[in-house]
């Protein structure tokens, strides 16, 4: 076993305990938390989560074991349904993401209708169709025997060695097949986010003229307080870009080189590199690990609930430390000069409630 092999079997290993142990929180805190699950993105996230936590305890150590015995465990048949789980999940898994990027397109740019437009039975449809896709394509692939262990992703996964008797129907099954899961997935997330940057721009645009409209009318406001205002407009305007660059920039750094891969290994006449097809294969993995930080865990109500659960854990009274932070800011208050009467926060974040949702 070369040093490429065990730096990519310390990598698999690390996938491992993050995805299981983050998703598993993300589990955690839907069940604990009744507000989360009220909400129809929460649906969503729990499905991704599914898919991460089953894809951890099945396909990952699989490969992992494949690294180093060059082969699987079990016969052909527990092979196939090995198979048949990583082509059902990841496609799942796209799918779930594609629709929450919907969810947020909706939540921004029709805001005061969300509710009437994205409803708890709309979105068990949805999740009804995406495992209605997935079962498609992996009862297609299993049915015609293209599942098997491949040697170049040292996983049990479509197989292009076990269906080159089909010649070009496993060519286009296996492009139709990219097509409709990462493509569509793709262009989907694309479409809506970047929509949801351009109603989140507009909204900063209009809130920063608010804002200096009001620093103008107020002569003696503090300067500090007129720098924090500032700040806060530069904030507020590269936030909703980094997170819309982060959902789209995760799903095609984890999932292109893979995808690529499996295409040109139906046409290259050349032996594609195992050290490359096993990592682009890890990159996938890592998807499960990034999307409970990603669609949860970075969230408010996510955060809040983790903090709650550990002070439950720790024993720990939440009101030791919100009491502190009340005596602090009435320390803070006492040795500050008067300011206006206006608020700060209302100066510096009046868009609180319109960013929710991106």
């Amino acid at each position: 076993m070369d040093a490429a092999n065990i730096l990519i079997s310390l990598l698999i290993l690390g996938i491992i305990f993050v995805s299981l142990l983050f998703n598993v929180v993300v589990l955690i805190c839907f069940l604990y938390n009744p507000e989360i699950r009220k909400q129809v993105p929460g649906l969503f996230i729990l499905n991704l989560t599914f898919c991460n936590l089953l894809q951890s305890v099945s396909n990952m150590p699989l490969t992992l074991v494949g690294i180093f015995t060059s082969g699987h465990l079990g016969g052909s048949g527990f092979c196939q349904i090995v198979a048949f789980l990583d082509t059902f999940l990841t496609t799942n898994s796209m799918l779930s993401m594609a629709a929450l990027s919907i969810d947020r397109w909706v939540a921004v740019v029709f805001p005061l209708s969300y509710h009437s437009r994205i409803r708890h039975r709309d979105a068990v449809i949805v999740l009804g169709y995406t495992w209605m896709h997935s079962l498609c394509f992996s009862t297609v692939a299993i049915c015609r025997s293209w599942l098997g262990y491949s040697h170049l992703y040292a996983s049990c996964t479509l197989c292009s060695i076990r269906a080159r008797a089909a010649g070009k129907q496993f060519i286009v099954f296996t492009l139709a097949f990219h097509c409709l899961t990462f493509l569509l997935t793709l262009i989907v997330m694309c479409v809506t986010y970047l929509k949801v940057l351009k109603v989140a721009r507009s909204h900063c645009k209009r809130i920063d003229v608010i804002t200096m409209q009001t620093l103008v009318l107020l002569v003696d406001i503090h300067p500090s307080v007129r720098q924090k205002c500032l700040e806060e407009q530069r904030r507020r305007r590269q936030r909703a870009t980094k997170k819309i660059s982060t959902y789209i920039g995760t799903f095609v750094v984890c999932f292109m080189p893979y995808v690529i891969t499996r295409i040109v290994e139906l046409f290259s006449p050349a032996p594609i590199n195992p050290h490359w097809g096993i990592f682009s294969k890890c990159l996938a993995y890592s998807k499960a690990a990034s999307d409970p930080f990603v669609y949860s865990l970075l969230r408010h109500q996510y955060r809040k609930t983790c903090n709650l659960l550990a002070n439950k854990v720790l024993k720990r009274s939440p009101l030791n430390s919100s009491s502190f932070r009340v005596e602090n800011k009435a320390t803070t208050t006492a040795v500050t000069p008067t300011q206006p009467s206006i608020s700060n926060h209302q100066i510096t974040n009046p868009s609180a409630n319109e960013g929710r949702h991106i």
